[in-house]
């Protein structure tokens, strides 16, 4: 696509709105990161405890910005009201579902959508792939099992991905390593399920999925 082949700078990563959006279970709300003649959009929610800032979360939006790709940093409703505790499965899912079809009906339009999240984040966007349209689900740090519990494994909802996903995971993560399948790339950096271990690799692997999935220029 024209005006995608030079890497933006990631500087641009500046907010350039916010919005509050209604869903079934309170306001959740959205930061905005766009790029001019965007080529598809990202967007991405965070962990069970963590907000937006997380240093992962920040590397992906930096990759994707590089890409020509515009973000969307979606804050469940449970942390918009302060409470650090996440709401039910059937209501982080709900909610979820909500804001993309908002952002869908307005911002971000008809663009192709890749949805991406941290943590148990990652479960809700692996869940609802289907029903938010996305052509790509990212996963940073999927809990694949709580920790020291394998045999509670949520493997199940990484499976039923029927789109292309990339999981990006923490060498030491406590919570599992899930395993490469048909359509499922794991990459491994140093660390664990903080994922700061080595942020250029993540940023790196982001970015070719994302080229990947949209037909971007490497």
């Amino acid at each position: 696509m024209p005006g995608h082949a030079a890497p933006r700078a990631p500087a641009s990563t500046s907010v350039v709105g916010v919005l509050d959006v209604d869903t079934p279970h309170g306001p959740a709300r959205v930061h905005l990161h766009g790029v001019d003649e965007p080529a598809g959009a990202l967007v991405l929610g965070h962990g069970a405890g963590g907000g937006v800032a997380a240093r992962d979360l920040v590397a992906a939006t930096h990759a994707a910005q590089a890409s020509g790709v515009s973000v969307a940093l979606v804050e469940q409703p449970y942390r918009v009201a302060g409470r650090r505790s996440p709401a039910p499965a059937g209501q982080l899912d709900a909610a979820w579902v909500a804001v993309v079809e908002h952002l869908r009906d307005g911002t971000l339009g008809d663009l192709r959508l890749v949805v991406g999240v941290r943590s148990s984040g990652a479960r809700v966007a692996c869940r609802t792939a289907a029903q938010t349209g996305a052509v790509g689900v990212l996963c940073l740090a999927f809990p694949v099992h709580p920790p020291g519990r394998p045999e509670k494994t949520r493997l199940s909802e990484l499976d039923a991905v029927e789109v292309p996903t990339l999981v990006v995971q923490g060498a030491s993560d406590p919570f599992g390593m899930p395993p490469a399948a048909a359509g499922r790339e794991v990459v491994t950096v140093p660390g664990n399920h903080s994922l700061t271990g080595d942020l250029p690799a993540l940023r790196a692997a982001v970015g070719r999925f994302l080229a990947e999935v949209l037909g971007l220029p490497h």
